[in-house]
């Protein structure tokens, strides 16, 4: 698929080589492979395996980010979600997001806004009165000059189904919108399209150490075949919560640029809901958590906002955490959630850029670039958010140009991911015909594979005129065709690649066969 890796540092030197496998390392390779530039990308675990799998799963401008001023981040990320959406409509989708109004719902003290009032209205004692929510949703529906994506509108929540699972005491909301993406899903879909373009795509393989020698970056890896050394004109640190160690250790460079290291955790309960809308909850300490459909049968909670001291230290949910949004969530829901209600937890942590905020959910979700020209190029990426991943590329490709000579044409804008190439508004058509022309899927399968794949669910099925064409029924409607599709197209190796980020099938455990899909793929790769 992709083009093979240079066997010594004497071949062809690379343009552009990228550390790091997220969100942001492949959207820049995809970028500059667009652009006709030579690519390299090297990620020491699967692609988006840390970070950009452990989000809230959303493009979205940031509606809290409103009361820290941050108006330049929020109406970038909000013209860019629909940008997104229409280049992605199989892996994001619009959804509609419910926040209750309360009284008691409170700013959190450092926020400007909350200093602000404090000096004007000291009699409100830090609440979030509703016509100041109400102002900041009309900026959220001005700011990004939104299209596709419907207003905000007024709920009355004792008429409203949206009402139904919380308690009586909230009786209005306001409703705005956002999108859904795939987290997982965007980053090997990057990736793909790069290696597409004429990228090298490495997995499971690390950089060691970087070195300048004349005009180039000589670099040491060490993946599956054993350690290797290429050279590259310049190099892109993108390596999220290690962009920081990878600089100033593998690369040996300076920066007075550093990374704040913080934790999210979320919770995934059964389903809490009937309905597929989302809600937006204001708390008490001045925080929000998001409750989310996802995967049919479930719902998502989250985030919180911890600092982590540790890249190497596996962030996991903590049972302080798992009860913080059980709490959170009770306080709204009819029907409290309970630790034991939890089927599955999830964490990641965010590499944020350190701008001195006392605390972790005031530190900037925006993105810094710093390029080191005191030889090759090297441009480490700080912080950022997942709907911005492209604007991100974008400027990164902009600031290495000082050095570089590289193609201006921004590109990605118009050009959909594998799979995206039909409009927002053809789902569930897309879905039919799909289920017409494979008379044996049911429908939630057919959704699934046009949710997951788009157009290139029929590439997967192919000719198959039952469930026997598809090979072998792992359980949960994955089958052999479809994991051989993830194996030679999206860079899958085991069956937690599959199972955790290609596709969630990993909730369906109790059905899946894990081993034998791990059987399948020693396998066909021993073959």
């Amino acid at each position: 698929m992709a083009p093979s890796l240079p066997s010594s540092s004497t071949d062809t030197p690379f343009d552009l080589f990228v550390i790091g496998g997220g969100v942001n390392g492949c959207g820049i390779a995809r970028d500059a492979a667009g652009r006709g530039l030579r690519v390299g990308l090297a990620e020491m675990n699967d692609l988006g395996s840390a970070t950009s799998s452990a989000s809230t799963k959303l493009f979205h401008g940031g509606l809290r980010y409103l009361e820290y001023f941050e108006l330049g981040l929020v109406r970038k990320s909000l013209i860019e979600r629909e940008v997104l959406l229409q280049a992605m409509p199989h892996i994001s989708w619009p959804m509609r997001f419910v926040l209750p109004l309360s009284p008691n719902m409170r700013f959190e003290s450092s926020t400007p806004t909350s200093r602000l009032l404090a000096i004007v209205m000291p009699w409100a004692k830090g609440r979030r009165p509703d016509w100041l929510i109400r102002l900041g949703l009309w900026l959220y529906d001005s700011l990004g000059g939104r299209k596709i994506l419907p207003a905000t509108a007024t709920l009355d929540l004792r008429v409203a189904p949206e009402g139904a699972p919380l308690k009586p005491e909230y009786k209005r909301a306001f409703e705005y919108s956002d999108c859904w993406v795939e987290d997982a899903r965007l980053v090997v879909l990057n990736a793909r399209d790069a290696a597409d373009r004429g990228a090298t795509i490495l997995t499971r393989t690390k950089v060691t150490r970087a070195r300048r020698d004349g005009k180039v970056w000589v670099v040491d890896l060490d993946g599956p075949d054993g350690p290797k050394t290429i050279q590259t004109r310049a190099l892109v640190n993108a390596a999220g919560p290690w962009a920081e160690a990878v600089l100033r250790g593998n690369i040996g460079a300076n920066s007075a640029a550093s990374v704040r290291l913080v934790r999210g955790s979320h919770i995934v309960t059964r389903r809490l809901y009937d309905h597929d809308k989302c809600y937006f909850f204001q708390g008490e300490d001045g925080r929000i958590i998001f409750a989310i459909p996802y995967e049919g049968d479930f719902t998502l909670i989250g985030t919180t906002d911890v600092d982590h001291t540790d890249p190497d230290s596996a962030p996991e949910a903590s049972a302080q955490e798992i009860a913080y949004l059980c709490d959170f969530a009770s306080r709204y829901f009819t029907k409290s959630v309970t630790p034991t209600d939890v089927v599955w937890t999830y964490s990641g942590v965010r590499p944020l850029y350190d701008d001195g905020a006392a605390g972790a959910s005031a530190a900037t979700r925006d993105y810094v670039l710093d390029l080191d020209t005191s030889g090759p190029p090297v441009l480490t990426v700080f912080g950022g958010k997942i709907t911005t991943y492209r604007k991100l590329a974008q400027q990164a490709l902009a600031k290495l140009d000082q050095t570089l000579s590289i193609p201006a044409s921004d590109w990605t804008a118009k050009a959909p991911l594998p799979g995206g190439d039909f409009a927002v508004a053809e789902v569930e058509e897309l879905v039919a015909k799909l289920q017409g022309d494979y008379p044996f899927l049911t429908p939630a399968w057919a959704k699934r594979l046009i949710r997951a794949y788009g157009t290139d669910a029929w590439a997967i099925l192919d000719d198959a005129t039952s469930t026997d064409g598809l090979g072998r029924d792992f359980g949960a409607t994955l089958t052999a065709a479809e994991v051989s599709w993830l194996k030679d197209k999206e860079f899958a190796r085991t069956a937690e690649d599959i199972l955790w980020r290609r596709t969630k099938l990993g909730l369906r455990k109790d059905v899946i066969d894990v081993d034998a899909i791990n059987a399948w793929l020693t396998d066909e790769n021993a073959g």
